[in-house]
């Protein structure tokens, strides 16, 4: 989802909500395969409510399970986040792959709580960071 600028509160209330570019495409291609679950940074939203942007969206029926702040009680910057997602889904760590629109705030978390990553990356924005992890990290331009 597409976090629009001067608009505050829950994105289920705002007028106007926006997917990434090709961002429904790879969902509904990782989705024949895949479960797919959505991990937000959301602060002003609860679960309900993001579910209800998803829906509006047209992407609840690609999502099996929404982490966020609420449900968490961390947001992404917090070491445990990733680990928490793990631990509720069940699985081990080498199981779970980040696919996220941000390098620094959804990728590169990831990778230092142990997942694999996926950096989507429509824009082909290029970056000049020192990855250490580069081996788990996978960039769709």
């Amino acid at each position: 989802m597409v976090d629009l600028p001067n608009q505050t509160g829950p994105m289920c209330d705002w007028p106007e909500v926006q997917v990434v570019d090709g961002a429904l495409d790879c969902l509904k291609r990782l989705s024949l395969n895949a479960e797919c679950h959505l991990a937000t940074n959301a602060a002003e939203s609860s679960e309900a409510q993001i579910w209800l942007a998803l829906k509006r969206a047209g992407l609840c029926d690609y999502i099996g399970h929404v982490f966020c702040r609420e449900n968490l009680g961390v947001g992404k910057t917090y070491i445990n986040y990733y680990p928490q997602i793990v631990n509720k889904l069940a699985v081990s760590s080498e199981q779970v792959t980040m696919v996220g629109d941000s390098l620094e705030r959804d990728v590169l978390p990831a990778l230092k709580s142990g997942l694999k990553g996926i950096w989507f990356n429509p824009k082909k924005i290029f970056t000049d960071l020192n990855i250490d992890s580069v081996d788990q990290l996978i960039t769709v331009r």
